[in-house]
């Protein structure tokens, strides 16, 4: 909308400077949304596309064929649905385990006095500076020694905490009134029914934001889950994609197939859950 038809609608000043923000705004992101959307939209332009015209250096194809798709989800040497199945099992294990182990640890954090409770609470968040590839090796090696390669307890076991949920859930907890939890005690509220009946229920938006993200990243794992599976019965889906590959190095568009059936849940999530993502990430940002 141009200045003169803002004019014309007699808006004031302020609601002027506002519709010229937002418009600002606009041609800002829209180079930012070209660089995201394109890549994804060829993606799937090629996984649609027929053989032939893959390596012709078309960008849109002249039909559209599913049976990339198709080939997919029945070709007898791959089990593309196992390999989903798993992602799913792993993801959602870990994000039920990382919900259950940060709220109880957060909680301890929050509200429960103890020795060295401060120096513990930074030993934790110091090993958010160690990157993960610094003990990938030694991770490997213990579940080696403990008989778990080629298990789900490899895949789900040592991501079952992580100290980025328990920061995110404590700075949430830290914005409930202790008195609260004063008056809970002296009510006879264990601080188990506290947690479970109270706390969890306030906090509901941090939990949803901790789940998504965990689920998210557990769901694009690559390296660990190639690491500790050899068999197709326990590979997940991120590792089922290479494979695609190795099935029939020339059928590119069989890959990008499986690279959009694998974005689907990522992109429902972010869909789906933007504003529960937003409000849970920045619950525990300001304590008051």
């Amino acid at each position: 909308m141009t200045t003169q038809a803002l004019l014309r609608k007699g808006l004031t000043s302020t609601q002027k400077r506002r519709y010229l923000k937002n418009f600002g705004n606009l041609l800002l992101c829209l180079p930012l949304m070209l660089v995201i959307l394109v890549p994804l939209l060829y993606t799937l332009s090629i996984s649609v596309m027929p053989a032939d015209e893959i390596y012709k250096n078309h960008l849109i194809p002249t039909s559209i064929n599913f049976s990339n798709y198709v080939k997919a989800f029945t070709n007898p040497n791959y089990s593309f649905m196992r390999f989903i199945l798993n992602s799913f099992i792993v993801s959602t294990c870990v994000m039920l385990g990382q919900m259950a182990t940060c709220s109880m640890a957060a909680f301890a954090f929050s509200f429960l006095e103890f020795k060295g409770k401060k120096v513990l609470f930074l030993c934790i968040l110091a090993t958010m500076m160690v990157p993960g590839e610094a003990t990938i090796i030694a991770n490997y090696l213990t579940v080696s020694r403990w008989g778990w390669l080629d298990s789900y307890q490899a895949l789900i076991v040592p991501y079952l905490t992580s100290a980025m949920g328990i920061f995110l859930l404590r700075q949430n907890y830290l914005t409930f009134a202790r008195e609260l939890h004063e008056a809970a005690r002296l009510d006879g509220c264990s601080n188990w029914r506290f947690l479970r009946s109270i706390v969890i229920p306030l906090s509901r938006p941090a939990l949803g934001a901790l789940g998504a993200y965990v689920f998210l990243s557990t769901w694009n794992q690559y390296m660990w889950p190639l690491l500790v599976t050899n068999s197709s019965e326990y590979r997940t889906v991120q590792v089922g994609i290479s494979m695609l590959y190795d099935i029939d190095a020339e059928a590119l568009g069989l890959m990008m197939a499986g690279v959009i059936v694998v974005i689907v849940p990522s992109l429902s999530i972010f869909i789906f859950m933007q504003k529960q993502l937003i409000n849970g990430l920045m619950a525990g940002a300001v304590k008051g």
